[in-house]
């Protein structure tokens, strides 16, 4: 009777190159799969009679191969527990090296929180808890919308700590608030909207989304007061980030959310609002959401990427009543519904109000590593200014006009294994534009950051 490698144990997919010999083969494809991190240090590999069965090798043909590198390191066996891949340093080919590959040494990029002060502890409470009381039809496929445990959760947040106007029945939970963006999109082209304006400078990324849509964009420029109401023209939505704009650090003036609110109202326009880190405000309570004073009119978007973890993919919209259906519809054709367990387990941390305590922790955190940024290129680099409010995960730095430049700039970070972000991208038109970085403060981890500051005030204080 054949065997069957079904039941075979560990699963290890490797290319075997046999025209060397069966051995030598095996020997460099174990290699390869340790020196590029498909097995890493700990891992255990498969025993020699079930990587022969699955590979049609000899069994002695798998312990001569695993003898070979257990001599040169790759490999260790502890007794009881198998062969597993040993403890090694990479190989000079291997390493990532200070001009960017691989993982940066200095991590300045914009778009994360400090993932090391993820609620670990909190959140494995509050999955045994829902692990322990969901009903099992938790698990299967429901509402679109998600779950009704989650939109009642934050129908009571968002009223109490962003004054949204958000009913259970109006929330939608989407992946992300890229889905949140491309569902929008999406609705509002089948509905007939062609033109939408978004901010400018802008975010990249979503005005890829924007126009993958197939819409046309319309640049609202962003000064001082934020982005500019009079020149919206024949759009018929608009995106903005009215608590913190992204990437200036402005925000939404009174006078110009009163005139975004008149133009919605006139002209049956529709105003996306991306509250990405709304939350975040260090010097006077956060400004309230726009949604709040024309809740008609306004599609609030919020996502926890900014305040537990990107790689969650959770985020909700709020819509006007009339936009609830054709969004859910978009929704259920996109991917039936948000995961149900991140959805229950983020609910549970919102009643027990263990995310109202682990924000004000990451609001109090956030705050000194602006103000240590501030502060220290105030010092070393006084020709730099730092722009926008005392707000959210970055802070725009504005390069003199006498250079150096954005180009010099990233050279000179290049050796250092330092990644910035520079200006440039985020503007539609980016000739004869001001220069600048946006600085991830939230980023590196806590002991990591003082180094990535002097590595940024290296970079930026020669002229």
């Amino acid at each position: 009777m054949p065997k069957d490698w079904a039941g075979s144990g560990i699963d290890l997919h490797l290319d075997v190159d046999t025209s060397g010999g069966r051995r030598t083969g095996l020997e460099r494809a174990l290699r390869a799969a340790i020196r590029t991190g498909r097995l890493a240090p700990g891992d255990t590999v498969p025993s020699t009679r079930a990587l022969a069965l699955q590979l049609h090798l000899a069994r002695g043909t798998v312990t001569a191969a695993y003898d070979q590198l257990t001599a040169e390191g790759y490999l260790t066996t502890v007794p009881g527990s198998g062969t597993r891949v040993a403890e090694i340093a990479p190989t000079a080919d291997d390493a990532p090296g200070p001009a960017g590959t691989g993982a940066p040494v200095h991590d300045l990029l914009p778009g994360r929180p400090d993932l090391s002060a993820f609620p670990s502890r909190a959140w494995l409470r509050s999955t045994r808890r829902v692990l322990e009381t969901a009903p099992p039809e938790a698990h299967a496929l429901g509402d679109p919308r998600g779950r009704p445990e989650l939109r009642e959760a934050l129908a009571a947040y968002l009223g109490r700590a962003r004054g949204v106007h958000a009913d259970p029945g109006r929330i939608i939970v989407t992946s992300g608030y890229a889905q949140s963006l491309g569902l929008l999109a999406e609705v509002l082209s089948a509905a007939g909207t062609t033109t939408i304006a978004m901010e400018e400078p802008g975010h990249p990324f979503h005005r890829e989304i924007v126009n993958h849509r197939g819409l046309t964009i319309v640049p609202l420029p962003v000064d001082d007061l934020g982005a500019r109401a009079d020149i919206l023209a024949e759009a018929g939505a608009a995106v903005l980030t009215p608590a913190h704009q992204y990437p200036s650090g402005v925000t939404l003036h009174p006078d110009r959310r009163h005139a975004f609110t008149t133009w919605a109202r006139a002209t049956g326009g529709l105003i996306i609002e991306d509250d990405f880190d709304g939350e975040f405000r260090f010097d006077r309570q956060p400004v309230g959401a726009l949604q709040g004073t024309a809740p008609d009119h306004v599609v609030y978007a919020g996502t926890a990427s900014k305040t537990l973890a990107p790689g969650m993919r959770l985020a909700w919209l709020v819509p006007p009543a009339h936009l609830v259906e054709p969004v859910a519809e978009a929704k259920r054709l996109a991917d039936a519904q948000t995961q149900s367990l991140g959805q229950l387990v983020f609910a549970d941390l919102l009643e027990t109000h263990t995310y109202d305590r682990h924000v004000r922790a990451s609001r109090f955190r956030y705050r000194r590593r602006r103000d240590l940024l501030a502060a220290t290129l105030h010092v070393r680099v006084p020709h730099v200014r730092v722009q926008g409010i005392a707000a959210g995960l970055h802070a725009l730095v504005l390069l003199p006009d006498d250079g150096p430049d954005e180009q010099a700039i990233m050279q000179r970070a290049a050796p250092l294994g330092l990644a910035l972000m520079p200006l440039h991208d985020h503007w539609q038109n980016p000739s004869s534009r001001p220069q600048g970085f946006i600085i991830g403060y939230s980023t590196p981890l806590a002991s990591a950051y003082p180094p990535a500051l002097d590595a940024l005030c290296t970079v930026l204080s020669t002229r």
